[in-house]
């Protein structure tokens, strides 16, 4: 991806996608001391939202607190199914961008009837219908996106989840995150060959394997999004306990940072089996095609997703697609509207 050149400049997703970079680096990451206190006496959270409001930031700060050990129970899934659940005990985030997404909105009114003290709202807008029934809100900096499909917005999220953890565990990151901005555009402007988008811009269906922290799920949502494409998120080795029965040949799978332990595995089943592609995404040399990107360490989901991000804008080039209006998808899906 080159924002420099004006066929990517002029749309807005790929001017959005860099500002990345800044919103990275000018994170705050003192914000979230004090609602870190508040849910710390819980010991309980649970992140809610649809969509790229939940899946990479509530996800990423799952897997991080269990590789942190943080003394904390740590959840999330959509509004509908969490309104479900006994959340007496619970602090939650409810994440909507605009602050109008109606499943959160109906389940922060539920929990502020319930009288939880304790559910905050995190939105990209001031004065929403959402922070008017939570106890708390947070505006994300980024501002309000123009293109659908939702980027910057997703990694502010992400860094504000985990920067919670971060406080409930005394560590100061400050210095990693300036790095991180730099290691973002890097992913964000690596070369990739141009042998990897053609296949990819031909393939039927374009899967995404990798760890169950919202990276390749989120990238799957954003293929559809962006390229128009059918995908699929294969959790861990999913890609090989019976979905190779459907494959095509013609199909590419990018694995997300792939376990050393399941590449062997990965060959034989879709390599040699199905005879399809697999591309990875990493800090380092694999046996696969690779797209390799820096790493800073504990924080590398977060570049590769950006690097994601890259690919997917340049199928879409490729294949010449509007990249900042899908003809079906909108940007608030389901609009609260009294």
């Amino acid at each position: 991806m080159n924002p420099k050149d004006e066929n990517y400049s002029k749309f807005k997703l790929v001017t959005e996608m860099m500002d990345t970079v800044d919103v990275v680096a000018d994170f705050d990451v003192d914000q979230t001391k004090a609602v870190a206190e508040k849910i710390k006496a819980t010991g309980k959270l649970l992140m809610t939202g649809e969509g790229s409001s939940r899946i990479f930031p509530a996800k990423n700060a799952i897997r991080k607190s269990l590789k942190m050990g943080v003394d904390l129970q740590v959840a999330t899934d959509g509004s509908r199914q969490s309104a479900q659940y006994d959340l007496s005990n619970f602090a939650v985030f409810c994440a909507s961008n605009s602050g109008r997404t109606k499943e959160v909105v109906l389940l922060a009114k539920m929990l502020a009837a319930a009288g939880n003290d304790a559910h905050f709202c995190l939105t990209a807008n001031e004065g929403t219908i959402l922070a008017d029934e939570c106890s708390e809100s947070f505006v994300l900096k980024c501002g309000w996106e123009q293109a659908v499909a939702a980027t910057k917005s997703v990694v502010e999220q992400a860094l504000f989840y985990e920067s919670i953890l971060w406080h409930i565990q005394g560590q100061d990151n400050k210095a990693a995150v300036k790095e991180l901005a730099g290691k973002i555009e890097e992913a964000l402007t690596v070369a990739i060959d141009d042998k990897i988008i053609k296949t990819a811009a031909n393939a039927p269906t374009i899967y995404f394997a990798g760890y169950n922290d919202g990276v390749a799920e989120e990238l799957t949502l954003k293929t559809n999004e962006i390229t128009r494409k059918k995908s699929d998120f294969l959790e861990g080795t999913y890609a090989v306990h019976g979905i190779e029965e459907v494959m095509d040949g013609d199909d590419v799978v990018f694995v997300v940072d792939p376990i050393d332990e399941e590449i062997e595995k990965f060959q034989e089943v879709l390599e040699k089996g199905v005879g399809l592609k697999i591309v990875a995404i990493a800090d380092r040399d694999t046996p696969f095609d690779t797209i390799k990107v820096p790493s800073p360490g504990e924080l590398a989901p977060y570049v590769y997703l950006c690097a994601g991000w890259n690919v997917l804008v340049e199928i879409g080039m490729v294949l010449g697609i509007d990249l900042d209006k899908p003809e079906r998808a909108r940007k608030v899906g389901n609009e609260f509207m009294g």
